[in-house]
């Protein structure tokens, strides 16, 4: 089986549970630190025919990450393109099943039954959900909106994002309406923006902030487990 990654979380679930199948990753799949396959450009502007130069017996890609001209390119050019949804965590568990079982032809991975046990296993929330607002990006200003999949870990972690019925996913939001938002903490994750101690904080200077690992609030696969064992205490 010869497989192309169009989706970093995608890449380190098929790498952490057969390396041997991957070919092709984007310059954006960044785990596990180890690997080997060609780069094929990024994302949002994959190299076409750099991919089916590769023959693939299949392409993973997902409905956010990646657009839908190049994965129609791609199967023009006679590959198998699998693509993904996941905007929910029992989305992800599904789609992870479906790549690595029904498309790669894997056992399914006992890494994959421990994430769904790991957050199976936390308690409901209860009381009053704390509110925030997740900034993804500055110079503009965008926090998470309705809809992702970030935003289903954050519900069930018993807290509430703030623009979690904003019309758009991923809104711009001037940073005035930001500190008056209602929020009680701010959510700074490492990516897509990285925000760090000395940038993003202080743009907050009456609200505590947040600063969590970007990896484990929105991608999907191996870090799943990790996201349950690490995220309660860090927004809380």
């Amino acid at each position: 089986m010869r497989v192309v990654s169009l989706v970093p979380s995608l890449t380190e679930a098929v790498a952490v549970t057969a390396p041997g199948l991957l070919v092709g990753v984007t310059d954006w799949c960044t785990r596990p630190a180890d690997l080997t396959a060609a780069r094929i450009g990024g994302t949002k502007n994959p190299d076409v025919a750099a991919i089916a130069a590769l023959a693939p017996d299949l392409v993973i890609a997902n409905e956010e990450e990646n657009r839908a001209p190049d994965l129609d390119a791609l199967r023009a050019a006679g590959l198998d393109v699998l693509v993904t949804e996941v905007r929910t965590l029992d989305q992800a568990l599904a789609e992870l099943h479906r790549v690595l079982v029904d498309g790669c032809g894997l056992a399914r991975p006992r890494w994959l039954d421990g994430a769904e046990a790991a957050w199976a296993a936390l308690p409901a929330p209860s009381g009053r959900p704390r509110p925030v607002a997740v900034p993804i990006w500055r110079r503009p200003w965008m926090v998470l909106g309705h809809d992702t999949f970030a935003g289903d870990l954050l519900a069930r972690l018993g807290v509430r994002n703030v623009y979690a019925d904003h019309a758009e996913r991923y809104p711009r939001i001037p940073l005035d309406e930001l500190n008056a938002s209602g929020a009680e903490l701010i959510v700074l994750p490492d990516e897509p923006y990285r925000f760090t101690a000395d940038d993003g904080p202080e743009a907050f200077p009456a609200l505590p902030a947040a600063l969590v690992d970007g990896r484990l609030l929105t991608w999907y696969g191996p870090s799943l487990a990790e996201a349950a064992r690490v995220l309660p205490s860090a927004l809380h």
